[in-house]
């Protein structure tokens, strides 16, 4: 990748993620957004000129149909990673791995989301946990937000010495909420068909050290998902003690149920009184009066924002891909500046 003052950052996709990825990236004193791709013609692609934004279509052919509804179009993803240091892949599932040849043979280095396989790119990415071991590579994956969010709760409890075994209980919710009037589920619960589910596994990809078992079932709400923990530690350790390692992640927010935080939809009013982009929760919120110990057992439950939980650690991956940042400390917490991760409550 040839030197630049900063890192020229193409987005391919702009939906739930992509648009906030894009958002993130405008925010980096250290990244340049060169522009975004879609194929839809609808508001969402409209919202890109209200930004700035510079407007891409996927080929040829959407180009055309992009134009003809009145969309200004700079032109084709072919075009784009001409100018882009690394793309960040934010296309529905499946669609992504399609991109991958593209993306190689452009010699481009690109970023995959968690709806994709670890085969996908050979490397899968929580920023906190394994930023060393991107550096410099030519693909990484970025976890989906519910992994995202174990390998964020585990890793600074392994750090502190206190973990064996974790066995978790995630409450999905059933859709994203600008799409709940297309499908989703009502008046019933999903449960996924296999044990373990996919999360534990994907954890694993991350850190194989991970002795983990997820269990996960389809809720009829749209707002956050929601885990239950069971984790077994080394030796018996006091409650001062387990909150004292999990403090030591910046993108964990320790929230309290005697503080009137008793359900998700009042720790996303709170984030959006926060002023939050879109009222995003970036961080896993963590209720620290619920999280209970007893001996060398530990309980505890946390809300996931699957919207916003991949952001940091999207830019993160950016700047180790493209070597700019070697320290994973230093970008963490820039990122986290940049956003406005760790400032939940006061």
């Amino acid at each position: 990748m040839a030197e630049h003052k900063r890192v020229r950052v193409a987005v391919n996709g702009y939906g739930v993620i992509g648009k906030r990825v894009a958002d993130a990236v405008a925010r980096q004193d250290d990244m340049e957004l060169v522009g975004v791709v879609d194929v839809a013609s609808d508001w969402r692609a409209r919202v890109t000129t209200e930004r700035n934004m510079q407007l891409f279509a996927a080929n040829p052919a959407a180009a055309d149909l992009m134009r003809k509804s009145g969309l200004r179009v700079e032109g084709t993803l072919e075009e784009l990673l001409g100018t882009a240091d690394v793309i960040v892949d934010c296309t529905p599932k499946k669609i992504a791995a399609q991109n991958r040849d593209t993306y190689r043979a452009r010699e481009v280095k690109f970023i995959m989301q968690g709806g994709e396989t670890h085969g996908s790119t050979g490397h899968s990415f929580v920023a906190e946990a394994n930023y060393a071991s991107a550096i410099g590579r030519n693909a990484t994956r970025v976890v989906s937000c519910n992994t995202t969010s174990i390998v964020r709760t585990l890793t600074p409890l392994k750090r502190a010495g206190l973990l064996v075994k974790a066995r978790g209980t995630l409450l999905r919710r059933a859709t994203d909420p600008w799409e709940s009037h297309l499908g989703g589920i009502m008046n019933t619960l999903v449960p996924e068909a296999e044990i373990p589910s996919h999360q534990g596994p994907d954890a694993q990809t991350v850190d194989p050290e991970l002795d983990i078992v997820t269990m996960a079932v389809k809720v009829p709400q749209t707002i956050a998902h929601l885990h239950y923990w069971s984790v077994q530690m080394t030796r018996a350790a006091s409650k001062d003690e387990v909150l004292a390692a999990l403090r030591t992640s910046s993108r964990i927010s320790l929230i309290r149920y005697d503080r009137g935080l008793t359900a998700l939809n009042a720790v996303k009013e709170l984030t959006s009184d926060l002023g939050r982009p879109r009222g995003d929760l970036y961080e896993v919120a963590l209720w620290e009066d619920m999280l209970t110990v007893k001996g060398d057992e530990l309980f505890y439950a946390y809300i996931v924002d699957n919207q916003a939980i991949v952001i940091p650690e999207t830019i993160d991956a950016i700047r180790a891909l493209s070597g700019t940042e070697h320290d994973a400390a230093a970008s963490v917490a820039k990122t986290n500046a940049s956003l406005g991760v760790g400032h939940l409550l006061a």
